[in-house]
């Protein structure tokens, strides 16, 4: 068995290399190809695995139910003009004031 599992790794191994060459290799991103080997290696190794039936789907669980979004519920309030910061938070002496609402 360990050496088939030293046979899977240079495989994955050798695929994040030359992957990674390709990609004109990258600095400090090697982890990342290894990773993207590991999932590319899966998909190699078990090829009909995402043809297999979604388990959530197979046993739904009812006392869960999934809640439909409905979009226009789910928008919330549209900004107002006070809600867009035109207000001053500081309280300002008669005379500001007086000038402020001039201004406007």
């Amino acid at each position: 068995m360990a050496r088939r599992e030293s046979v899977h790794d240079r495989s994955i191994r050798l695929r994040a290399r030359r992957m990674w060459r390709e990609a004109g290799s990258p600095e400090g991103r090697e982890d990342e190809y290894m990773e993207r080997a590991r999932e590319l290696q899966a998909f190699v190794e078990h090829p009909a695995a995402g043809l297999l039936p979604n388990p959530m789907v197979a046993h739904p669980h009812p006392e869960d139910p999934v809640e439909e979004a409905e979009l226009m519920e789910n928008l919330g309030e549209f900004p107002v003009r006070t809600d867009q910061g035109d207000r001053i938070t500081a309280p300002m002496t008669k005379q500001r004031t007086r000038d402020f609402l001039r201004r406007r």
